[in-house]
């Protein structure tokens, strides 16, 4: 039954509510399962008497819709194809005829069809779209613009291919001569409408957007449509890097205009052409130079200039990087005017920047950090400098350096200067970029950091007394920036003054404190040890992890407390260094923890906060129970609970990580009632539908397992657990999880209770085999293979395996051992996998009757695959493990989609046999016994079946 129009208009609506949007999300997953569901999101977008708040709920679930259900990971329509037919006749007109912030939607959704359908499914997209185009009507223009931007900007990023290279020729083949005809007349109507302002801004949205699909046409190579007509091309470009207009200029002093947006972009289109075409290119670009620097020189201090002012540099730069253009700056007199009228204005510090350090200290950390999505002038500045000193080291050095002592002077009277001054200095100082890891890795040999540091700088660090804000953050962010080219003496004397920062009442100040002391920490060497250990922070640990709570905590709503990563990464970065030293605290940090978790979970909205907090409880869970896990569990389970309870879906994949390290750390042990109880909630198909959770899932359900077998077994689970085994052996991206569930059910669940649906299991596995399986598959197969084969003790073992394969198809077993198992065995990684499948081969050789009697061949087979792998015996890895954890990069991970590991609770590799320590004494001792016990059958096969060299290499296995 079709979804009701008006019913699915409310419940839009209901999802922009606060108090009723969770309902109305369920409501709307359950109409998604309704015929022509996508159908009846357009036609809620199309209708103009609807309110635009709806019509734009519409279009984003629509998109929203099209990402998860258009196609299957191998491009199979999971929609009918007379849908998907509507779909792609309908969307363009709509999308044309939509106000502008549904049109950004739409556009995504075409870019997410047209990554499955484009172009060999959507063959007549490109003729739909140039057949739209009017020489007059912007409104249209724009919208099929818009589009093309949305498919054509997929390929900035990607390597070139011959698929991808057929794709742009079957594009420019219809489109490039149409495009170029409406950039000349939109040059046409925007002359024309010079005096008519709002005709001329229309005129330039147009301008700005094709400029921008010049970039996507030409960002693999140069068309050859535009090669034939590059001086005309040139021209234009050259007219409006230069084009004023004062009916464009607008009155705000932080908004960019549509006059500064197209010189922007066309600044990037010429950075483009002058690093990738410069042989075509390169006669025209001398104009470009000059208008350029012109334009840097008298451009205004206002931050609506700020991403023009970027991208003017940026295309600077590639002239400067350019062996052809560089030498136009290689005079002192040249480099003189770069320092002192594009360098230097744009480093120095503006009153705006002071402003958003007052007033929004975060974004000001964000932005002089990592930069934002409007390039800082900052950074392109140093940039510029930096691939000028590349060039003429001795010379920039030199010009540099007379302005860094000239401002440091007058840094003397007026701080701004000073922090002028230090940032010239950076620019000089630091060659090449600075890492996350590791700040700079090289300087400029022409200056002393330590002692620029030591004279200009330390005081900042260490007194009080008239020091600015500003000055602080400067001296902390220049050893959070040459962290290793200080020694481990001098950093141990910058330490406790860094840390005393930490105590400042300025936020910007004891956040940069906390960011420095933990890129300190995270700090290590070329061998990969430590900078900084547990032994140099163990004195100063409790108390700092303590006043680092109270700096999160000193905010209640849970917005506010979860805006400054920078501290709970600092937490997260404490705790990873401390390691065990954590356990005579560890319930004063459980209780920051869980009372930060209690807050936060009613607004998760800040991922990277909440990804470092859960690692800072992965730490406590994974260093802080040395006397057993059921104190944690007592402690974790309420707060825990009721995450689940109140679906905090951003929260629980790292709950389920969380309580299945718990686990894991006491395999033994029986499971508590309030595990038992989360049993049958884990098996409902709801939870596993969101791709997030699966990973954290699997692995809970994996390490219940062999805590609860007898109960599964008893409460007939076994089924449904094999059920969800199903289910994610049916896609490519959750097989790997298939198998996990899979090994844990072989190794905890008894042989009858197992049996039943043995034959099943193998048929599933098998078709896949039968495809095209991909590599980790067959790994995974072979583990499996190994792991029931070596079982034997459990009532298993390779007879039982052969035995459930002859169900399937008789004499089957001999094709998936020859081609699969034993040219794959040898391609197994991991010492415990290897070592696995030494112990199946030996057992095999050793008691299995099928290979005694019907495979004599595959004796011989499996003995020289065995004897391979003991070439390169696997060593048993030792319990200490890698104790230097990366994060993962948790840029803002798309609702409900992304995945994250948390490293701190990362699973440790099982061994299943960890008694055999010696995999080459276990094989003898068992070969040997096996002799015995069969009648020297054994060493018969040995003469019988074996070649002298296979004799030869057995020898000092069967005594």
């Amino acid at each position: 039954m079709a979804s009701d129009l008006g019913q699915i208009a409310q419940l839009l609506d209901a999802t922009l509510d606060p108090i009723k949007h969770k309902k109305a999300e369920a409501a709307l997953k359950l109409e998604e399962k309704k015929p022509q569901f996508s159908l009846q999101l357009l036609k809620i977008v199309a209708t103009e008497s609807l309110e635009p708040k709806i019509r734009l709920s519409g279009a984003l679930c629509f998109k929203n819709f099209i990402r998860h259900n258009y196609v299957d990971e191998d491009r199979n329509y999971k929609l009918p194809v007379d849908e998907v037919n509507t779909i792609k006749r309908e969307l363009i007109g709509l999308m044309i005829a939509c106000p502008a912030t549904i049109q950004t939607q739409l556009g995504e959704a075409i870019s997410i069809i047209a990554d499955s359908d484009f172009w060999d499914r959507w063959d007549t997209l490109v003729a739909d779209l140039v057949s739209r185009f009017t020489p007059s009507d912007f409104k249209v223009n724009n919208g099929v613009l818009e589009v093309a931007h949305s498919i054509f900007a997929r390929w900035r990023p990607l390597y070139r291919s011959d698929g991808l290279y057929t794709e742009i020729n079957h594009v420019l083949e219809t489109f490039a001569l149409p495009y170029l005809n409406l950039l000349s007349a939109t040059d046409h109507q925007i002359t024309a409408h010079a005096n008519d302002k709002e005709a001329l801004k229309n005129y330039f949205d147009t301008l700005s957007l094709l400029i921008k699909v010049f970039y996507d046409l030409s960002c693999q190579d140069m068309p050859p449509q535009f090669e034939s007509n590059l001086e005309h091309i040139s021209t234009l470009l050259h007219k409006y890097l230069t084009y004023e207009n004062p009916l464009l200029e607008t009155d705000d002093d932080s908004e960019a205009g549509i006059i500064q947006i197209v010189k922007a972009d066309i600044c990037e289109v010429l950075q483009l052409y002058v690093t990738k075409f410069d042989d075509d290119f390169g006669r025209y670009t001398q104009v470009f130079i000059g208008s350029a620097w012109n334009l840097l020189s008298a451009i205004g201090q206002e931050t609506k200039y700020d991403n023009l002012v970027s991208k003017a540099l940026h295309f600077l730069t590639a002239i400067a990087a350019s062996p052809t253009h560089s030498a136009a700056f290689n005079s002192e007199n040249v480099l003189n005017q770069v320092v002192e009228k594009v360098i230097i204005p744009n480093v120095a510090l503006r009153e705006t920047d002071i402003e958003l350090f007052e007033d929004e200290p975060i974004e000001f950390i964000r932005r002089d950090l990592e930069g934002s999505d409007t390039d800082s002038r900052r950074r392109a500045a140093t940039d510029f400098l930096k691939q000028l000193q590349g060039n003429f080291e001795e010379l920039v050095t030199s010009v540099a350096g007379r302005y860094v002592n000239l401002y440091l002077e007058q840094g003397k009277t007026d701080w701004k200067h000073k922090d002028t001054a230090i940032s010239l200095f950076f620019a000089v100082a630091a060659k090449g970029a600075v890492t996350a890891a590791h700040g700079v890795r090289t300087v400029n040999t022409q200056v002393n950091v330590v002692e620029f540091f030591q004279q200009h700088i330390a005081n900042d660090l260490i007194s009080d007394a008239g020091i600015e804000p500003i000055s602080k953050v400067d001296a902390i962010k220049y050893l959070y920036t040459f962290r290793s080219q200080l020694t481990k003496e001098q950093w141990q004397a910058a330490f406790q003054p860094l840390v005393q920062n930490l105590g400042s009442s300025n936020y910007v100040v004891y956040t940069y404190a906390a960011i420095c002391v933990e890129r300190l920490l995270f700090l290590t060497d070329d061998s990969g040890a430590r900078f900084f250990t547990r032994v140099d922070i163990e004195p100063v640990a409790k108390d700092l992890l303590d006043h680092l709570f109270k700096l999160v905590e000193k905010e209640n709503s849970p917005a506010k407390l979860q805006e400054n990563e920078f501290l709970m990464r600092c937490i997260m970065r404490v705790l990873i260094v401390m390691n065990t030293g954590i356990l005579g605290f560890a319930d004063m940090i459980l209780d920051h923890l869980v009372a930060i978790t209690n807050v936060i979970k009613t607004n998760p909205s800040n991922p990277r906060f909440y990804y470092y907090h859960f690692e800072a409880l992965g730490a406590v869970v994974t260093y802080g129970s040395s006397g057993g896990t059921a104190k944690l569990e007592a402690r974790l389970w309420e707060p825990f609970n009721q995450i689940i309870a109140e679906e905090a879906n951003e929260f629980i994949p790292y709950i389920f990580q969380i309580l299945a390290k718990l686990l894991e750390l006491d395999p033994s042990g029986a499971l508590s009632s309030q595990f038992q109880a989360l049993v049958p909630p884990l098996m409902m198909p709801t939870l596993w539908e969101t791709r997030g959770n699966v990973p954290a899932l699997t692995r809970l359900l994996s390490a219940i397992i062999p805590r609860a077998s007898s109960s599964i077994v008893a409460e007939n689970q076994v089924q449904p657990i094999l059920g969800i085994f199903q289910t994610l052996l049916r896609s490519k991206k959750t097989e790997q999880n298939a198998f996990d569930l899979l090994e844990s059910i072989v190794l905890s669940i008894p042989r009858n209770a197992l049996e039943p649906y043995f034959k099943e299991i193998l048929s599933l596995l098998f078709t896949k085999l039968q495809g095209s399986p991909s590599e980790s598959f067959k790994l995974r197969f072979v583990r499996f293979y190994h792991l029931v084969s070596a079982r034997v003790d459990a009532g298993l073992g390779t007879d039982f395996f052969v035995s459930q394969v002859d169900l399937v198809q008789n004499n089957l077993f001999v094709q998936i051992y020859l081609s699969i198992v034993l040219p794959t065995s040898d391609l197994l990684n991991r010492p415990v996998d290897r070592k696995l499948a030494v112990i199946s081969f030996a057992k095999s050789m050793g008691d299995s009757a099928a290979f005694a009697q019907r495979y004599q061949k595959g004796w011989r087979f499996t003995c020289e695959a065995m004897l391979k792998l003991l070439l390169n015996a696997p060593k048993v890895a030792s319990g200490a493990g890698d104790d230097v954890i990366n994060e993962a990069d948790v840029d803002d991970i798309g609702f409900g989609l992304g995945f994250t590991a948390l490293n701190t609770c990362k699973k440790s590799v099982q061994d299943i046999y960890p008694e055999i320590q010696d995999v080459k004494v276990w094989v003898r001792q068992y070969l040997t016994d096996a002799n015995t016990r069969h009648n020297g059958a054994i060493a018969k096969y040995i003469i019988e079946r074996l070649s002298d060299e296979g004799k030869a290499a057995m020898t000092i296995y069967v005594g």
